[in-house]
């Protein structure tokens, strides 16, 4: 059994280690690349105040975190939560660069970037001509980012799994067979003639096998139902 977590965090800023914190992460448990509906999900008391600019992003004021948990307080849940599975990320090295940070301050083990799959850089190798960010990755894959009306780590992290998923061109397919506007079957899937292969493959049976199967079948009677295949 594969699995994999989906995170992400949002932030008070962009430097990590230019006095800016983390205020909230967000991951998605995926076994065998499927979401299993088991989620980690926390707000970060950041001990600073949130510049304007970023509140604009994500929505999340000094004063919304006050009363939340400093990173200390999570640490632990969070990487019982993340164990030493595999870990998806849009643009990774923001986000492991301001876990890294936290779990450094608490003297906590910290996130290996082997063991991180960057989306960002498979974005960029599926479709280089962009652009790849996670809502106009999205918008071409068909998925509904309409609740997206500002950046949340949770919300987020549910997109990328589908995101990701379709990257791996891994998306399962339906076992739906088509119907036709009155709802019914189509004909052509019920009637749809079975292909042939142009060159029959070789019999794999020897000789030998053939004989005693035959010699097999005699001892079987007039009526054996092999005797209609013979």
């Amino acid at each position: 059994m594969r699995r994999e977590i989906v995170l992400d965090t949002e932030t008070t800023g962009l430097q990590a280690e230019g006095g800016d914190r983390l205020i909230e992460i967000g991951c998605v448990e995926l076994l065998n690349r499927m979401p299993t509906g088991n989620e980690f999900h926390v707000y970060v008391n950041p001990e600073r105040d949130v510049p304007a600019e970023a509140s604009a992003v994500h929505g999340l004021t000094a004063e919304m975190l006050a009363d939340k948990p400093v990173f200390r307080k999570v640490a632990r849940p969070f990487l019982d939560f993340i164990a030493n599975d595999q870990l998806v990320i849009h643009n990774a090295n923001f986000d492991v660069g301001f876990l890294n940070m936290e779990l450094r301050r608490v003297s906590a083990p910290l996130i290996k970037t082997e063991r991180v799959v960057d989306t960002l850089f498979l974005a960029r190798r599926k479709h280089p001509g962009g652009p790849n960010t996670l809502d106009a990755l999205c918008k071409r894959y068909g998925i509904d980012n309409s609740k997206r009306t500002k950046h949340g780590a949770l919300l987020d992290s549910l997109l990328l799994a589908e995101v990701y998923i379709e990257l791996l061109g891994e998306r399962q397919a339906s076992m739906e067979l088509p119907r036709g506007p009155d709802g019914a079957v189509s004909s052509g899937a019920r009637n749809a003639p079975a292909l042939q292969r142009s060159n029959p493959l070789p019999t794999r049976l020897s000789e030998a096998e053939a004989k005693a199967h035959s010699d097999f079948v005699e001892t079987l009677g007039e009526t054996a139902l092999w005797r209609r295949y013979l």
